[in-house]
């Protein structure tokens, strides 16, 4: 019986200094980083492992030159844009990319690579999107952990840094700001009209005629739509102005019937139309 007992108490320290082991947290050699930094409309993010020196000989020997490496440590470096950008001249559409770089002793080859979980070992030519040639430069002081950076950024384009040992190497990215916040600013102002209709909807619903009126002045002035200048015509209508009611009304109608799949108050139209027509036909006396 002691014995057997024994063997259990054994077998309960085994499993507990088993799950112990299991849940020891130690610090990684290459632990993991990101950065991010927004160029104009544009986010671009990287995430990599970071290693340290350590007192090693970096360049030619733990990294070896005329070889691919992943630009870091552990898996595969990734970079990613929220937006299409351009690198060389080359565009790259938004998403997710694996870095991989070739270091020699002059000219780096820096790859944009399409496979985003690629490892050294699984790279493919053939999978890069764009190739950079970037010479590095010596740094002055010692860089302990590989690190990203961001440098001598503005709305339109950034330096891309990767700094270790004593070596920065970069490449530039450039980003198509100033067109999307023309195509933005555009996208706005196409259907603000939309908003100002419906401003001025709520405030005909409410009985505030000359509100509605203000905000349907703005909207026509905008865009030019059936739907604004049929709105037009209840508030003035409303306001005991039928004859320029029907004047509005028959411009809906005018615009509604070269869009018949987008007319949807067609019948409303037309009956205020033969509503309206008596008064706005009466000569005065």
């Amino acid at each position: 019986m002691k014995k057997q007992l024994l063997c259990v108490m054994i077998g309960l320290v085994s499993i507990i200094s088993n799950r112990a082991i299991a849940q020891l947290q130690l610090p990684q050699p290459s632990p993991k980083a990101s950065v991010m930094q927004q160029i104009g409309l544009t986010d671009i993010s990287i995430e990599y492992s970071s290693p340290a020196v350590r007192g090693r000989s970096i360049w030619g020997e733990l990294v070896p030159f005329d070889q691919v490496w992943r630009a870091g440590a552990n898996a595969s470096t990734k970079i990613t844009f929220s937006k299409d950008v351009s690198i060389e001249g080359v565009t790259v559409p938004k998403g997710t990319y694996a870095i991989f770089m070739i270091p020699t002793k002059t000219d780096w080859t820096i790859a944009i690579n399409k496979d985003a979980n690629a490892s050294q070992d699984d790279y493919k030519e053939a999978n890069d999107v764009v190739r950079v040639k970037s010479t590095p430069v010596a740094l002055t002081e010692l860089r302990e952990r590989l690190q990203y950076s961001f440098s001598n950024f503005s709305e339109e384009e950034t330096f891309i840094n990767l700094e270790w040992e004593k070596v920065r190497v970069a490449f530039k990215v450039k980003c198509a700001t100033s067109k999307q916040a023309v195509e933005n600013i555009d996208k706005v102002l196409a259907n603000a009209w939309v908003q100002y209709n419906n401003a001025a909807r709520y405030y005909y619903d409410q009985k505030d005629y000359n509100k509605a009126l203000e905000y349907v002045n703005m909207s026509l002035t905008l865009s030019n739509q059936w739907f604004n200048n049929w709105v037009k015509a209840q508030i003035l209508n409303a306001k005991g102005m039928t004859k320029e009611a029907y004047t509005y009304a028959l411009k809906a109608k005018e615009l509604g019937d070269k869009n018949p799949d987008g007319f949807f108050y067609k019948a409303q139209v037309e009956k205020a139309l033969e509503d309206w027509k008596p008064a706005a036909t009466t000569k005065k006396k």
